[in-house]
């Protein structure tokens, strides 16, 4: 299980952002999410439960200056200050102020720096959410499945995930965001997954399509999982995804990470 246990953290190596100025909204003993992925590298939610304290934004903002402040003496800024963390950042009340504090900071310390939000994006229907990511460089939102009997096996989230409504919600940022799926295959509590079989793909293509947006990150397992008995996808399938990818749109740049 890998937790992140400041607020802010790194810089670290991104396999998709480069190098990355990580942000955590969320408890820093335990992970906190409305999904319990059962690929997710922070364990599941039970394990933290002990821990539901939130930084406050204030704190937020002291350790994001101190660190920037750090960064800039040494000539080591960040290509990107991530929102991620031990959970479902946009979870946090105060998401809106935080980002907006975020930007005067980033304007401040480190002005070619990217702001970037990692998001299952079930919080869009929230005005306050949904304002804060538009006002962010990169809004990068998860959608691993079209199905949602299969996001209900991989993601498991709180309360069932209509992924009609996901598309509805995501549809309002007119392509402008990034669309991330992991892909994986194996067996959680009895159920077989995979979410690169011939239909899966397919129906995932459409969603693609419906969206466009402008960037596709796809990628697989790369640490350990709190469920034991999952399978890495080969980065030679993953690029075949890619490659269906640009065919349907030689617009959308396609990231990969194997």
């Amino acid at each position: 299980m890998t937790l992140f246990h400041q607020i802010v953290f790194g810089p670290i190596r991104s396999r998709r952002l480069g190098s990355s100025l990580g942000v955590n909204l969320l408890p820093a003993h335990g992970k906190w999410c409305n999904f319990d992925c059962i690929y997710c590298e922070c364990g599941w939610n039970q394990d933290g439960c002990a821990d539901r304290c939130l930084p406050d934004k204030h704190d937020v903002a002291q350790a994001l200056a101190q660190k920037l402040s750090e960064l800039s003496l040494l000539n080591t800024l960040p290509d990107v200050i991530t929102f991620s963390g031990n959970g479902e950042p946009t979870l946090h009340p105060d998401f809106k102020p935080i980002i907006e504090e975020t930007l005067s900071l980033r304007n401040q310390y480190a002005p070619n720096a990217k702001v970037c939000v990692l998001s299952n994006a079930t919080q869009l229907n929230c005005p306050d959410v949904f304002q804060a990511l538009l006002l962010v460089d990169k809004r990068i939102m998860k959608i691993d499945s079209a199905f949602s009997e299969t996001i209900q096996i991989i993601n498991q989230p709180a309360k069932g995930v209509d992924v009609r409504k996901t598309i509805y919600e995501l549809k309002r940022f007119h392509g402008d965001f990034v669309l991330q799926t992991l892909f994986l295959r194996g067996v959680y509590k009895g159920f077989f997954v995979d979410n690169t079989s011939p239909s899966e793909l397919q129906a995932w293509l459409n969603i693609v399509v419906e969206l466009n947006p402008k960037e596709v990150m796809i990628y697989t397992i790369d640490r350990k999982t709190p469920a034991h008995d999952l399978v890495k996808v080969p980065l030679a399938e993953l690029r075949k995804i890619g490659e269906r990818v640009e065919a349907l749109n030689r617009s959308i740049q396609v990231n990969i990470a194997g």
